[in-house]
């Protein structure tokens, strides 16, 4: 149900292409809502439990104060999610087996943003804080989950961020047509007035070793993300004109915040042929930054088949539909292909800079294991003339930091830090979001972060730490 801004219009700039809707547009979604027998929505679509049909019965109501409280009950940060979040809830609406499911995602921004509006989402410290003290490695969505949670319940957060400034991936890795950095700046000012105190330009591990942050804190949560980014490893690599995605993306921002004059060298699309490998999100950010800066072409590569229109037997309802997804990105322009692999990068004239790509297409075969595995169709190779080349293949995992062999905590195989069933990774120390997760959602990555939160609060864990979130702490949460 999402409205967008033409797209000459929105090609100009990078403000957010998404059009606020008037809630009379999706006042019949919120009535036919209010017939629901069971809110799957609530119950396995959204991974924070948002109250979805309580929130309609309030805003149908006109109570957008109630609504904003019932939101705020599961979700700290629905500015957040009511602008990036794939809206798993509407995947498992029952108004979506025959027809549009609820538009929930609409009517979470129309709520928080009414909050702001009428200044009822302000500052809420805890009553008093008691003697403990967590560090937060890492400002991304599951840090400022546990950093807000933990300070909550009475105890000094300090959140340490190596860039200029916090936010994470939400600042520096989804761009602004998406995200507009005045949204986060928001959120993190009521974090701040709430207690929580922010350090930047702090790498911990090198510029803080982890037997310090041992002895100044009595509680460490890492919240370090899965950054190690997925290489190409194909000849022609080191040819100029080959970046990884999130470095692209970043630079755009950084550069429209005024953190940089100028974009790095090679950075720039501008009347470039652009391709981008990698189908997910990331990439069609590619795509939207691209056109901004002014690309001649874009061409976006996937490896995996193409998504079917509508559900397949081995997806039904209400389980998230795996379907093709377009985004406001791929209708500004371009051309998207699945089943493509990428052989080799050729360079050009001068033999030190990027000219072309050799592509194939593949066809996916199951091996004597069930594993299915491309394979080159033969015949089917084509050269793709390219300028600029964007890696968006997604993460592996954590990048490598002194900081966790110094608290303990071990790398599993898959690239993530371990942690044990009661979300602990060692003596006082705990791991949220995607640095343990893998790559995920920013709805989940909050989630997760909250999670933490909790265990690092329960009595499972340090009895002083129990003692103190018994008297200063808030109710469990479910």
């Amino acid at each position: 149900m999402s409205r967008y801004r033409p797209v000459k219009e929105r090609l100009a700039d990078f403000l957010p292409v998404e059009v606020r809707l008037p809630p009379e547009e999706f006042r019949p979604g919120m009535q036919r809502c209010q017939d629901c027998g069971i809110p799957f929505c609530h119950a396995s679509g959204c991974t924070l439990a948002n109250v979805i049909p309580e929130m309609y019965t309030h805003a149908l109501a006109g109570r957008w104060g109630h609504a904003l409280s019932i939101l705020l009950s599961t979700n700290p940060f629905p500015e957040f999610t009511a602008r990036i979040c794939p809206a798993l809830c509407e995947g498992s609406c029952v108004q979506g087996l025959h027809g549009d499911p609820t538009p929930c995602r609409e009517l979470e921004k129309e709520i928080i943003e009414r909050g702001f509006a009428q200044g009822l989402v302000r500052p809420n410290p805890p009553r008093e804080w008691g003697p403990l003290r967590a560090a937060v490695i890492g400002s991304g969505p599951s840090g400022l989950a546990a950093a807000w949670r933990l300070n909550q319940a009475g105890i000094k957060v300090t959140v340490y961020e190596r860039d200029q400034k916090p936010g994470g991936f939400l600042r520096y890795g989804i761009p602004d047509f998406k995200l507009e950095k005045e949204v986060v700046d928001r959120r993190l000012e009521l974090l701040t007035a709430e207690g929580i105190s922010f350090e930047c330009g702090v790498d911990v591990g090198l510029e803080i070793a982890g037997r310090l942050l041992k002895r100044r804190f009595d509680l460490i949560v890492l919240a370090t993300g899965a950054r190690k980014k997925r290489n190409l490893a194909i000849p022609g690599r080191f040819l100029t004109g080959i970046h990884y995605a999130v470095d692209f993306l970043s630079a755009q921002n950084r550069l429209n915040a005024g953190e940089a004059d100028t974009l790095p060298p090679g950075y720039s699309a501008k009347g470039k042929k652009v391709v981008v490998i990698g189908g997910g999100d990331t990439g069609s950010d590619c795509i939207g930054t691209s056109w901004r800066q002014g690309a001649q072409a874009v061409n976006q590569y996937e490896i995996l088949p193409e998504p079917p229109r509508t559900r397949g037997a081995n997806n039904p309802w209400p389980e998230w539909p795996r379907i093709r997804r377009d985004s406001s990105s791929h209708a500004e322009g371009g051309e998207r292909r699945w089943n493509i692999t990428t052989l080799e990068f050729l360079p050009d004239s001068t033999g030190n800079a990027l000219g072309s790509l050799r592509c194939a297409e593949v066809e996916w075969q199951a091996g004597a294991n069930g594993q299915f595995t491309p394979v080159v169709r033969e015949g089917s190779e084509f050269i793709q003339p390219a300028d600029l080349c964007l890696l968006a293949m997604g993460f592996t995992g954590v990048e490598e930091c002194p900081v966790y062999t110094e608290l303990g905590v071990k790398i599993a195989a898959r690239g993530t830090l371990e942690r044990d069933p009661s979300l602990r990774s060692g003596n006082r120390v705990f791991v949220a979001g995607d640095a343990s997760q893998g790559p995920t959602l920013v709805v989940r990555a909050i989630a997760d972060g909250l999670a933490v939160a909790e265990a690092a609060l329960s009595e499972k864990n340090e009895p002083r730490v129990t003692a103190m979130t018994q008297r200063f702490g808030l109710p469990r949460r479910a």
